[in-house]
């Protein structure tokens, strides 16, 4: 597989004019080959057209046709082989094995979608049949299924460079709802990102399907995401990445003269609580989870546990000289990119010259470039209530730990939280009653609630939550991933007296994709 540098416009290799974006191996500092020259406008209004044409033809499809080029993605993404973990390990410094089993999840997600779409339960049928002879007023004959939105611009994540970019979750569900996709791609892997857009482009070629199905678009500085979020044709937006990025997007897409939906995972801290007799019984354990959890991936997960909620006294003293233990013994990590590195350094230095902030814990230090070293600080409940300051994020291998005097200062400092995509309770049965008291309050707070566990990890199925209340995400009601993920780019339609012979598929009387529709009230068997 040869990379050209080019975007993808459809079928087409199309060579930027603007501004040469280049990797660099966050391992060594070396910039690697080839430059990828920025999109401008007129490639976005490019890309836009031919997705808007090919909307209507791809949104129409045979369910098992559309589910058919999930699974070409996927067979295509794995056929191209070392070439692609090789150039993802040299754009993002990520140890070979997680990004095999990114590319695993990856494929699997596509699959995960592909049943999904057969399954077609996505389409919601409702049938509410005629009832002329109804009093006072007869009722018509009402049905409503779910169509896709519209084409989709789906922006690249820094952190995933396989699950949450060019074919990842925004856009496999996306493409599983029927709406065409624009992706501009992260810079900080535009190699991995042509590789497996190759490979979409591909599956797309041998499944017959309209070229606007799928466009591929390289852009430094705002004038590519910009022109994408405020072309009219795209009807919404993924993102992955920071507030200030999220929050940008968002002024965009609503300053429209048709605003549209934006999906952005933004910002979490993901708070742990620790409670009294689990910490009692198992301080030691808590400690090596913990660190597990923190430096994994050196903390570049959206999940990192970024703050852990205890009440104070022995019991937690005994949790931190552990986690102090652990932790001096974790070797500094590669982060993925030399600005995520600046970054995680200037959070750093601003907790270590707060007043309040107490260094209880440190990593081995870096023996190479733009290495992080895991740091974790204590602070009292009432300074942390006392300064949003300490409840900022910090994208990398650094926590708080918040050191309550009593539950009054656990619940204060619980409902003072800002909305995340986690929230996890170590707890033990005599914690019981305590968590279920606090369990009105955490639900407010977060999309997934875990006991006894990590949230690094977020698994791809139907049950799965990935989302929260903002700034975690921009819509609480919706999820990144997870089946359900699906729900974001549909909306319902309503078809009231239609003849047979123009109704969907969806809504015929006969039922001929074999849905369970709701009909008059009852679900069918």
């Amino acid at each position: 597989m040869t990379l050209t540098g080019k975007m993808l416009i459809g079928q087409q290799a199309v060579a930027g004019s603007g501004t040469a974006i280049h990797a660099i191996d966050p391992s060594t500092g070396q910039m690697l080959e080839p430059a990828y020259l920025g999109g401008t406008s007129d490639h976005v209004a490019r890309a836009c057209a031919l997705a808007q044409a090919a909307l209507d033809p791809y949104r129409n499809l045979a369910l098992v046709t559309r589910a058919l080029l999930l699974e070409t993605i996927a067979s295509e993404i794995e056929a191209v082989g070392d070439t692609l973990i090789d150039r993802a390990v040299a754009e993002t410094g990520l140890p070979r094995a997680r990004l095999l089993g990114e590319r695993g999840r990856t494929c699997q997600q596509l699959r995960t979608f592909a049943r999904v779409v057969r399954a077609g339960e996505w389409l919601d049928v409702r049938i509410d049949p005629a009832q002329p002879a109804r009093t006072p007023l007869p009722r018509a004959d009402l049905r409503q299924q779910q169509v896709a939105l519209g084409p989709v611009a789906v922006f690249g994540a820094s952190n995933f460079p396989l699950a949450f970019s060019v074919a990842g979750g925004d856009s496999a569900s996306a493409l599983a709802a029927g709406c065409p996709v624009v992706v501009k791609a992260h810079s900080a892997h535009p190699g991995t990102s042509e590789l497996v857009a190759q490979a979409v482009a591909r599956a797309v070629k041998q499944c017959g399907l309209p070229e606007g199905v799928f466009s591929l678009l390289y852009g430094t500085g705002h004038e590519v995401g910009i022109a994408l979020v405020t072309d009219p044709r795209i009807k919404a937006v993924g993102f992955t990445g920071s507030r200030s990025g999220g929050m940008a997007l968002m002024a965009a897409a609503q300053g429209r003269a048709e605003p549209i939906p934006v999906y952005a995972e933004m910002s979490a801290i993901n708070p742990v609580l620790l409670f009294p007799a689990a910490l009692h019984a198992r301080a030691g354990t808590l400690a090596q989870g913990f660190v597990a959890s923190l430096t994994l991936g050196a903390g570049q997960f959206c999940t990192n546990p970024g703050l852990v909620i205890a009440q104070q006294g022995a019991d937690l003293d005994q949790f931190l000289g552990a986690v102090g233990q652990y932790l001096k013994d974790s070797p500094a990590q590669t982060m993925l990119t030399p600005g995520i590195f600046q970054a995680y350094r200037a959070g750093i230095a601003t907790l270590s010259a707060h007043p309040q902030a107490q260094q209880v814990a440190v990593g081995t230090a870096a023996t190479g470039p733009h290495q992080g070293q895991a740091q974790v600080f204590l602070v009292t409940a009432r300074d942390f209530l006392a300064d949003p300051a300490l409840h900022a994020e910090i994208f990398g291998a650094a926590a708080v730990v918040v050191q309550c005097a009593d539950d009054g200062e656990r619940l204060a400092v619980i409902e003072r939280l800002e909305g995340q995509l986690t929230l996890t309770l170590h707890l033990d049965d005599a914690d019981l009653a305590a968590a279920r008291a606090l369990l009105p309050s955490l639900e407010r707070k977060a999309g997934r609630l875990l006991v006894n566990g990590w949230p690094t990890g977020v698994e791809v199925c139907d049950a799965m939550v990935h989302g929260g209340p903002f700034p975690a995400t921009s819509d609480a009601r919706t999820t990144s991933v997870g089946t359900a993920a699906i729900l974001r780019f549909l909306r319902p339609v309503c078809y009231q007296d239609f003849p047979p012979g123009l109704l969907p598929d969806a809504l015929a009387q006969d039922n001929p994709l074999g849905l369970r529709r709701l009909i008059d009230g009852q679900r069918e068997a």
